[in-house]
């Protein structure tokens, strides 16, 4: 009789092990990297709850407006429609092709910048000029600055990596401090003191990730607060809603309407919210509901669970962008895609602080979200680039 062991059974690997092998599959010879996997599910999701928060919080204002319910989702609608080819086509661009485009960039966006501020040429809405008229749509320089400047400061950084490393402070410094400078006055003088601050934040983040000493960046943010404060008590509106921020309630037939209104909307919201476009806010009750405000319709309609859902999108983003920026391949794409993770991520966090009390109301849109064409087109192209 044969003493021969058959062989034993093979045991199936785990689903863990199964789902792990397919994972490694697919992001195998760097065809599609989990941080872009993340980043485009993030993009998706961001885009299409722009595009229905727009329209819902929108048909009222609309409406009353033009006569058109579906008139300022439509506007939207087409900006999307502008800026999908661009991230797709950046997407599928390697970065460094933008490296010759940096400089010539941001020429056409500091000369926008200038352009905006005479009488005819820039647009006047509410007291401040920010736009250009170009026929059937608006430009806004300052959406393009925050793209340019960094993407400028990335490219004369990386080229001076080397200076960099040896910690050759001057080489960091110059010309970074004299174009931030330069950009934060073209700004403020639209005027517009916070996107100027979001604007010198932004160009300053390749500058920290490039070897700037910490004391010097504590420096820099203490007089940034100084200049800041400076400009606030300069204007009486600006000191109107600095006082309208820490006691709301005293201002609220004033400058701080649109925060109780907001807060009355976040209350309204609960938990799971009252309902997609059952929303009261939007009845022209606060204003702007479509564009600085929206987090306050989203949170009434779709509550704090929903409030919460587009604060865990954001922080996927920084994620991702992080991840992106440590993985890249030389210092160029290090500091683009930290900058363009810090501008994101900085200008979503100030929207809905603005919107809950944390911060005073600034006016900045919330990234993929909120109505704003500019806004949505560069914010695209940046997106795409990472």
């Amino acid at each position: 009789m044969s003493t021969t062991r058959r062989p034993a059974p093979r045991r199936r690997p785990p689903a863990s092990a199964v789902l792990a092998a397919r994972w490694r599959l697919l992001t195998a010879a760097g065809r599609t990297s989990p941080e872009a996997l993340l980043l485009a599910g993030t993009v998706l999701v961001l885009t299409v709850l722009g595009l229905v928060m727009t329209f819902s919080a929108s048909f009222v204002a609309s409406a009353a407006e033009t006569g058109g319910a579906f008139d300022i989702f439509r506007r939207q609608l087409l900006w999307c429609l502008l800026g999908a080819p661009l991230l797709f086509g950046a997407a599928r661009t390697d970065y460094r092709v933008w490296r010759p485009l940096a400089a010539p960039l941001l020429a056409v966006s500091l000369l926008a910048a200038a352009l905006v501020l005479i009488p005819g040429v820039g647009v006047m809405v509410n007291g401040a000029r920010r736009w250009i008229d170009l026929g059937p749509m608006r430009f806004q320089p300052t959406e393009l600055l925050k793209l340019s400047v960094p993407l400028y400061l990335a490219h004369v950084l990386a080229a001076r990596w080397p200076r960099l490393r040896d910690g050759d402070l001057r080489a960091l410094v110059l010309p970074a401090l004299p174009l931030l400078a330069v950009t934060g006055l073209l700004v403020m003088l639209e005027p517009d003191l916070e996107t100027a601050a979001l604007i010198v934040v932004i160009g300053a983040i390749p500058m920290y990730l490039a070897g700037l000493p910490g004391r010097l960046m504590a420096a820099g943010l203490g007089a940034g607060a100084v200049l800041g404060t400076a400009g606030i008590l300069m204007e009486d509106f600006r000191r109107q809603r600095f006082a309208a921020w820490l006691n709301p309630m005293g201002h609220a037939d004033t400058f701080g309407f649109q925060s109780v209104q907001g807060f009355i909307a976040l209350g309204n919201g609960g938990w799971a919210g009252v309902g997609l476009g059952q929303g009261r806010g939007k009845w022209l009750y606060i204003p702007n509901a479509h564009t600085d405000f929206i987090f306050a319709i989203i949170s009434e309609e779709l509550g704090l669970l929903g409030a919460l859902f587009v604060l865990t999108l954001f922080l996927a983003l920084a994620v991702a962008g992080v991840r992106t920026a440590r993985l890249a391949a030389d210092p160029f794409g290090r500091l683009l895609a930290g900058a363009i993770t810090g501008w994101l991520v900085l200008q979503a966090g100030m929207n809905m602080g603005s919107v809950v009390g944390l911060l005073p109301v600034t006016g900045v849109t919330l990234p993929m979200v909120s109505f704003g064409g500019s806004s949505l087109v560069f914010t695209m192209l940046g997106l795409g680039i990472l």
